[in-house]
């Protein structure tokens, strides 16, 4: 392998350097910011947080009422299954800690994940309606474009055949008089021939 000059071996380390600035983390993160995903997941983020908003709203002013009403007044974050009870002494200080089993909130936190998932659901079955509606009309009209073209290759090809058969006959024709003189004049040349006998 042939030594490198300083000169080249300069230029290789620059090469190298240009190289890793293009495909650097600086240079991802540009492209990333710059091609408008960070965008989108930014207006995702916000319509989260508000769709955050209407989850727990849904939940705590209109469901754990309704659960309230059937389990005398205990709202759904209060229902719990308590294994060891506090225990106090007589001066009001807490000795032992509750432990209990907040299902209640759980409950809670199974129904806001059926309805986020619900709503999400519904979202993106609309969007792949959409989607599939709007590809469709793209499709048909694609179709469209097609069979118009195969029309006009059509008409151009049965004009190209009807050119190339009218040539054709044509020259046949043209070849069959040919061949009809050569036969009139082997016909008078005979005529000519028997008359010079006689």
């Amino acid at each position: 392998m042939a030594k490198l000059t300083k000169e080249e071996k300069k230029a290789l380390r620059a090469s190298k350097r240009e190289e890793r600035k293009k495909n650097g983390f600086w240079a991802d993160f540009k492209k990333f910011i710059t091609k408008g995903n960070v965008l989108d997941m930014a207006v995702g983020v916000v319509v989260g947080t508000a769709f955050n908003a209407i989850v727990n709203g849904l939940v705590k002013m209109i469901i754990n009422p309704c659960v309230a009403f059937f389990t005398d007044g205990v709202s759904l974050d209060e229902l719990q299954y308590v294994i060891r009870p506090e225990v106090v002494d007589a001066e009001g200080t807490v000795v032992t800690t509750e432990l209990a089993i907040l299902y209640g909130a759980w409950i809670q936190t199974i129904i806001d994940f059926l309805i986020i998932a619900l709503t999400v659901f519904v979202a993106v079955r609309v969007i792949r309606k959409m989607e599939r509606k709007l590809n469709a009309k793209e499709i048909a009209e694609q179709e469209a474009l097609a069979a118009q073209k195969k029309a006009e290759d059509d008409a151009k090809a049965a004009e190209a055949k009807a050119a190339a058969d009218a040539k054709a006959a044509e020259e046949k024709a043209i070849i069959d008089e040919y061949y009809e003189n050569i036969r009139e004049q082997s016909k008078l040349l005979r005529e000519i021939a028997e008359s010079v006998k006689k």
